[in-house]
């Protein structure tokens, strides 16, 4: 019998005549598809690309509330669930139209970084990667899972989660695995803010400047 993955997407198709390709955001534990989708709908320049934003199978209630949110994964079973997570958004984005050969950015924050990057090594085409606030997968690096064209990687100077330490390991690792790696620092703590906001819009326009 064929496993069956019930998830929740989020798709907003380009604004503009000519679609840049996609945008495909994951959200941080305790969030949900709808912050990372207002996140992203709110760069500068994402109305020339679709917009997708997926949310984690792993469902809760946030605190003593009615909110549902989402995480991508636990330490327990987590290669498995790695592997669920990566054919989930593979089926996800093949529900999206889009053009098959067009550009992708994976988006991701906090704990959805490590599932942008996963996924765009999965994807088998060069795939952009904008990663905030959380770490790149050890096992990426290990296993040396292709290659990037570009990837912005940032972190606030005051986040107590992905410290300076990570940081500056993850970007000397990414040298490596990507053709160009830009990192920013940015004031604030383990948060998603404006600053973030402005760098990864002009991420974005940089990708549509030399692809056009």
């Amino acid at each position: 019998m064929p496993t069956i993955t019930h998830g929740r997407v989020l798709v907003r198709a380009a604004r503009a005549a000519a679609s840049r390709g996609l945008i495909v955001g994951f959200h941080g534990y305790m969030e949900n598809a709808g912050i990372q989708f207002a996140r992203l709908e709110a760069l500068p320049g994402s109305s020339r690309w679709t917009v997708v934003s997926i949310q984690g199978l792993h469902r809760f209630y946030r605190g003593r509330t009615e909110e549902v949110v989402a995480s991508w994964m636990t330490r327990e079973d987590r290669d498995v669930t790695i592997a669920d997570n990566l054919d989930y958004v593979g089926a996800a984005l093949d529900a999206v139209p889009h053009d098959r050969a067009g550009h992708i950015v994976y988006v991701g924050f906090s704990q959805g970084a490590a599932m942008a990057f996963r996924a765009a090594a999965r994807s088998g085409n060069a795939a952009d990667v904008i990663a905030v606030g959380g770490d790149v997968p050890p096992e990426l690096l290990q296993e040396r899972w292709g290659r990037f064209p570009r990837v912005l990687l940032a972190r606030g100077d005051r986040d107590n989660w992905y410290t300076q330490e990570k940081f500056d390991a993850d970007v000397k690792a990414l040298t490596g695995v990507a053709a160009v790696v830009r990192p920013l620092t940015y004031d604030g703590a383990h948060e998603w803010n404006a600053e973030v906001e402005r760098a990864a819009g002009e991420f974005l326009s940089a990708d549509s400047s030399h692809r056009s």
